[in-house]
Protein backbone atom coordinates (compact mmCIF):
# COMPACT_ATOMS: atom_id res chain seq x y z
CA UNK A 1 0.00 0.00 0.00
CA UNK A 2 1.86 3.29 -0.89
CA UNK A 3 1.73 6.14 1.57
CA UNK A 4 -0.15 8.92 0.57
CA UNK A 5 2.26 12.46 0.01
CA UNK A 6 2.72 14.70 2.98
CA UNK A 7 3.73 18.22 2.51
CA UNK A 8 6.31 20.29 3.54
CA UNK A 9 5.75 23.86 3.82
CA UNK A 10 8.56 26.69 5.34
CA UNK A 11 6.26 29.28 7.12
CA UNK A 12 7.60 32.41 8.31
CA UNK A 13 4.90 35.15 8.63
CA UNK A 14 1.51 34.77 9.85
CA UNK A 15 1.57 31.06 9.66
CA UNK A 16 4.04 30.21 12.52
CA UNK A 17 2.44 29.11 15.73
CA UNK A 18 1.22 31.84 18.06
CA UNK A 19 0.86 34.07 14.92
CA UNK A 20 -2.66 35.23 13.14
CA UNK A 21 -3.33 32.68 10.48
CA UNK A 22 -1.87 29.25 12.35
CA UNK A 23 -5.20 28.46 13.96
CA UNK A 24 -7.55 28.95 11.16
CA UNK A 25 -5.10 27.72 8.15
CA UNK A 26 -2.94 25.06 9.96
CA UNK A 27 -5.53 22.76 11.81
CA UNK A 28 -4.31 19.22 11.63
CA UNK A 29 -0.26 19.67 11.36
CA UNK A 30 1.52 16.76 11.91
CA UNK A 31 4.78 17.83 12.93
CA UNK A 32 5.79 21.39 13.18
CA UNK A 33 9.50 22.11 13.63
CA UNK A 34 11.87 25.43 14.14
CA UNK A 35 13.85 25.56 10.73
CA UNK A 36 15.87 27.95 8.52
CA UNK A 37 16.50 28.84 5.06
CA UNK A 38 18.58 31.17 3.07
CA UNK A 39 17.31 34.20 1.77
CA UNK A 40 15.98 37.91 2.26
CA UNK A 41 13.12 38.90 4.81
CA UNK A 42 11.12 42.04 4.71
CA UNK A 43 8.10 43.30 6.87
CA UNK A 44 5.55 44.66 4.22
CA UNK A 45 3.45 47.70 5.12
CA UNK A 46 0.30 44.98 5.21
CA UNK A 47 1.35 43.32 8.41
CA UNK A 48 2.79 40.75 7.05
CA UNK A 49 6.51 39.85 5.74
CA UNK A 50 7.73 38.96 2.38
CA UNK A 51 10.61 36.27 1.50
CA UNK A 52 13.03 36.54 -1.07
CA UNK A 53 15.54 33.74 -2.15
CA UNK A 54 18.42 33.23 -4.18
CA UNK A 55 17.45 31.86 -7.75
CA UNK A 56 19.76 29.17 -7.24
CA UNK A 57 17.76 27.74 -4.33
CA UNK A 58 14.52 27.61 -5.89
CA UNK A 59 13.86 23.58 -7.10
CA UNK A 60 10.47 23.43 -8.80
CA UNK A 61 7.73 26.18 -9.02
CA UNK A 62 3.93 25.29 -7.28
CA UNK A 63 1.68 24.21 -10.11
CA UNK A 64 -2.26 22.82 -9.48
CA UNK A 65 -1.11 19.75 -9.40
CA UNK A 66 -1.39 19.30 -5.55
CA UNK A 67 -0.57 15.45 -5.04
CA UNK A 68 2.45 15.79 -7.46
CA UNK A 69 4.01 19.04 -5.60
CA UNK A 70 3.60 17.33 -2.38
CA UNK A 71 5.66 14.84 -3.48
CA UNK A 72 8.12 16.98 -4.15
CA UNK A 73 8.84 18.39 -0.57
CA UNK A 74 10.23 16.60 2.17
CA UNK A 75 13.64 14.30 3.10
CA UNK A 76 15.85 14.61 0.05
CA UNK A 77 19.55 13.01 0.30
CA UNK A 78 20.16 15.70 -3.02
CA UNK A 79 18.96 19.04 -0.45
CA UNK A 80 22.14 19.96 1.30
CA UNK A 81 22.37 23.21 3.60
CA UNK A 82 22.54 26.20 1.69
CA UNK A 83 25.94 27.48 1.85
CA UNK A 84 26.55 31.29 3.41
CA UNK A 85 26.20 33.71 0.42
CA UNK A 86 27.23 37.48 0.20
CA UNK A 87 23.75 39.52 0.42
CA UNK A 88 21.54 36.34 1.73
CA UNK A 89 20.89 35.89 5.30
CA UNK A 90 19.53 33.03 7.37
CA UNK A 91 15.59 33.43 7.89
CA UNK A 92 14.01 31.82 10.76
CA UNK A 93 10.79 30.29 10.42
CA UNK A 94 8.80 26.37 11.05
CA UNK A 95 8.49 23.58 8.62
CA UNK A 96 5.12 22.70 8.62
CA UNK A 97 4.19 18.85 7.56
CA UNK A 98 0.01 18.17 6.39
CA UNK A 99 -1.00 14.89 5.43
CA UNK A 100 -4.00 16.61 3.10
CA UNK A 101 -1.72 18.09 0.26
CA UNK A 102 -5.25 17.77 -1.95
CA UNK A 103 -6.92 19.90 0.57
CA UNK A 104 -4.14 22.22 2.15
CA UNK A 105 -2.31 23.67 -0.64
CA UNK A 106 -5.13 25.20 -2.43
CA UNK A 107 -6.07 26.61 0.56
CA UNK A 108 -2.59 27.72 1.52
CA UNK A 109 -2.59 28.82 -2.24
CA UNK A 110 -5.79 31.58 -1.69
CA UNK A 111 -4.51 32.84 1.93
CA UNK A 112 -1.20 33.97 -0.19
CA UNK A 113 -3.13 34.47 -3.51
CA UNK A 114 -1.13 32.37 -5.32
CA UNK A 115 -2.15 31.15 -8.51
CA UNK A 116 -0.33 28.70 -10.65
CA UNK A 117 0.26 29.83 -13.99
CA UNK A 118 -0.96 33.19 -13.34
CA UNK A 119 0.62 36.72 -12.34
CA UNK A 120 0.68 36.99 -8.24
CA UNK A 121 2.33 38.39 -5.36
CA UNK A 122 3.39 35.45 -4.28
CA UNK A 123 5.23 32.27 -6.04
CA UNK A 124 4.80 29.54 -4.38
CA UNK A 125 8.40 27.87 -4.54
CA UNK A 126 10.05 24.54 -3.61
CA UNK A 127 13.05 25.45 -1.47
CA UNK A 128 15.88 23.60 0.93
CA UNK A 129 15.15 24.25 4.62
CA UNK A 130 16.89 23.37 7.72
CA UNK A 131 15.30 21.49 10.47
CA UNK A 132 16.99 22.84 13.77
CA UNK A 133 19.07 20.20 14.56
CA UNK A 134 19.65 18.51 11.60
CA UNK A 135 22.59 18.13 9.56
CA UNK A 136 20.48 17.59 6.17
CA UNK A 137 18.04 19.50 4.59
CA UNK A 138 14.65 19.03 3.60
CA UNK A 139 12.84 20.31 0.30
CA UNK A 140 9.77 22.61 1.78
CA UNK A 141 7.42 24.53 -0.37
CA UNK A 142 7.68 28.46 0.74
CA UNK A 143 5.74 31.74 0.19
CA UNK A 144 8.05 34.04 -1.57
CA UNK A 145 8.10 37.04 -4.21
CA UNK A 146 10.27 38.10 -6.84
CA UNK A 147 11.93 41.21 -4.38
CA UNK A 148 10.28 42.84 -1.80
CA UNK A 149 10.62 47.08 -1.17
CA UNK A 150 9.59 46.76 2.60
CA UNK A 151 11.50 46.85 5.86
CA UNK A 152 14.30 44.78 5.56
CA UNK A 153 14.69 42.37 8.30
CA UNK A 154 18.46 41.64 8.46
CA UNK A 155 18.27 39.11 11.72
CA UNK A 156 15.79 37.14 9.65
CA UNK A 157 12.93 36.74 12.00
CA UNK A 158 9.26 38.54 11.82
CA UNK A 159 8.06 39.73 13.80
CA UNK A 160 11.20 41.96 14.42
CA UNK A 161 12.48 42.53 17.76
Amino acid sequence: MTEPPRLTLFVYGTLKRGHSNHDRFCRGVLDVREATARGRLYDLPFGFPALVVPKEDVRAEGTSDYPADARESGPSPGACIPKAHPGWGVIHGEILTFGDPGERLPSMDGLEGYRPGEPSLYRRILIPAVPSGAEQAVLAWAYAVGSASGVHLPGGRWPAG
